[in-house]
């Protein structure tokens, strides 16, 4: 047996634990395994809040075995995971179709450039970055369930309005602006919809789950494309213009049903379109809830319709702790991103045609969700973070490296070949936003620290759209220079990311084993210290 600290909203208590149930590299217990509300010395402080949703569902005594965890976790992907994947879909669908756009001269027929393009992918970032947080405190205030369909019907109304852009170049900005200030808080407002679900180990394969329907969207928009596009002249339209209005509505109709369909939580499912009885039968809800609460009981501390304060979003706003993840967040994306968002104007440089151009979108896509679901299960079975996003930015390098190097007439298919396995590099976004809730320590922190994360990635996304330049084209070989040399920086700094976390367990370790025993009791029970920043807090790297 090992004696281990747990902890609940900066109260911890010590309890025995099984030596195997430890995880040796970041001190944390399987709450699956260990159940703390069976020791009745501690279970008071592990209690969900009175008016905590599933408060009704929780039974510290329930068992249950493997097989029926399994058959409830397949029922909840069903039920649950389907249609978050189907909404992202509908998100990437009205925030890709631009690229589509592309292959159909959108910016000829509009007078534009690249350097327009570039502008409207800035502002679209730019307002995407701003709605961040923003939506994420709507999101806890009103429910994630009625907020994504709030967002979805908006944002596809705009999206459907891009048809009517006529080569004015306000309108467009104005349209990307709008765009990215009714999606931006999507993703975070979804991950906390799912914590209510799945348990924190269960998480980062369902986030690969949510990602793949991001890159299926590519693969499946190609073919809508390469439909819709060839109605250019009906009603004198442009190809562009039947692609904009047609997304935009299928995407609204998936809005619209997502207001009806979203439960707000595992014990809220019944309703006159979800059925009287609900999806979950009395004891799968019991089950549900147990179980995660068990895995962290920290989710009981705050109820599904509980805004934050101010104070306790000051409090995570200065966790310098997480501030390591948000460099991250700000670079590591940036190297694979101007191939991918130039790739239909790439190939249309190479002399294909708007058809050919548009199925050759979809090998890249299909790459992506292979390295995804591979990678994110690799990080996963090693415990590990920083080493695999190293291996990608080694993946980077090298074809960045032979990308840039290479003639400029070099046979076609090669530079198709090394642009689609950059894209189809190892992406491993769902393992970081799962590595930030890990580092948080408390609800507080993991609700505003999934956004700023989020935010983060935007800005690097801000700079990654200005990379490649009109007088650069068509094979950017300034910028792809300057990818480059940022898939180097990104590998030093995963190394020195993972340097600090190391050295912060073993500061927190010495001070921990310097008290007395007494001393370390008195800490325990009356330390001032919450979330990742007390002593017995480990983080994961």
């Amino acid at each position: 047996m090992s004696t281990d600290n747990i902890q609940k909203d900066g109260k911890v208590a010590i309890i025995d634990v099984p030596a195997h149930k430890l995880d040796s590299r970041t001190d944390y217990v399987n709450f699956s395994d260990v159940n703390v509300f069976d020791n009745e010395e501690i279970a008071h402080l592990y209690m969900p809040r009175e008016d905590y949703e599933g408060r009704h569902r929780f039974d510290p005594k329930l068992k249950w075995d493997e097989a029926e965890e399994k058959q409830l976790i397949r029922k909840i992907d069903k039920r649950i995971m389907i249609f978050v994947c189907v909404m992202f879909f509908a998100l990437q669908l009205d925030r890709g179709n631009i690229s589509q756009a592309l292959a159909d001269n959108f910016l000829t027929d509009n007078g534009f450039n690249t350097n327009d393009y570039n502008y409207g992918q800035t502002i679209f970032t730019v307002s995407f970055l701003c709605a961040e947080l923003p939506s994420q405190i709507i999101s806890k205030r009103l429910g994630p369930d009625n907020w994504i369909p709030i967002q979805m019907i908006l944002w596809s109304v705009v999206a459907t309005c891009q048809c009517l852009i006529g080569g004015n170049r306000a309108v467009y900005f104005a349209t990307r602006s709008l765009l990215g200030l009714l999606e931006g808080g999507f993703i975070p407002d979804t991950v906390l919809y799912l914590s209510y679900f799945y348990k924190n180990n269960e998480l980062p394969v369902r986030l690969s789950y949510f990602w793949t329907s991001y890159q299926l969207t590519n693969v499946i928009s190609a073919f809508l494309a390469f439909g819709i596009l060839r109605m250019r002249g009906i009603n004198g339209w442009h190809g562009w213009q039947w692609l904009f209005a047609l997304e935009g509505i299928l995407t609204l109709c998936i809005g619209i049903f997502s207001f009806f369909y979203l439960p707000p939580s595992p014990t809220q499912t019944a309703s006159t379109f979800r059925g009287k009885d609900g999806w979950f039968t009395e004891r799968e809800e019991f089950v549900m809830v147990t179980r995660i609460l068990r895995d962290d009981p920290s989710k009981g501390d705050m109820h599904n319709r509980q805004g934050l304060s101010l104070r306790k979003m000051w409090l995570t706003l200065k966790d310098f702790d997480l501030y390591p993840i948000y460099l991250v967040g700000f670079t590591w994306l940036v190297p694979s991103a101007p191939p991918s968002a130039y790739l239909t104007l790439i190939v249309r440089s190479m002399k294909f045609d708007t058809y050919t151009t548009t199925l050759l979108t979809v090998p890249p896509a299909a790459l992506f969700i292979i390295q995804l679901l591979i990678w994110t299960r690799v990080s996963e079975h090693f415990n590990d973070r920083t080493i695999v996003n190293m291996l990608n930015q080694v993946w980077n390098a090298v074809l960045l490296a032979a990308l840039n190097y290479m003639p400029d007439n070099t046979n076609v298919w090669i530079r198709y070949v090394v642009l689609t396995l950059i894209i189809g590099h190892p992406y491993l976004h769902a393992v970081i936003v799962a590595w930030t809730s890990r580092q948080a320590g408390s609800v507080r922190t993991r609700t505003v620290a999934s956004a700023l994360y989020n935010m983060s990635v935007q800005v690097g996304g801000i700079i990654g759209s200005n990379i490649y330049r009109e007088d650069d084209k068509p094979y950017y070989h300034r910028g792809n220079t300057i990818l480059l040399g940022l898939a180097i920086f990104n590998f030093f700094l995963f190394i020195a990311v993972r340097y600090y976390y190391v050295r912060r367990n073993a500061w927190k370790k010495d001070k921990w084993e310097a008290m007395s025993a007494k001393e370390q009791q008195d800490y325990l029970v009356n330390t001032a210290d919450q979330g990742n920043k007390r002593l017995d807090f480990r983080f994961a790297y």
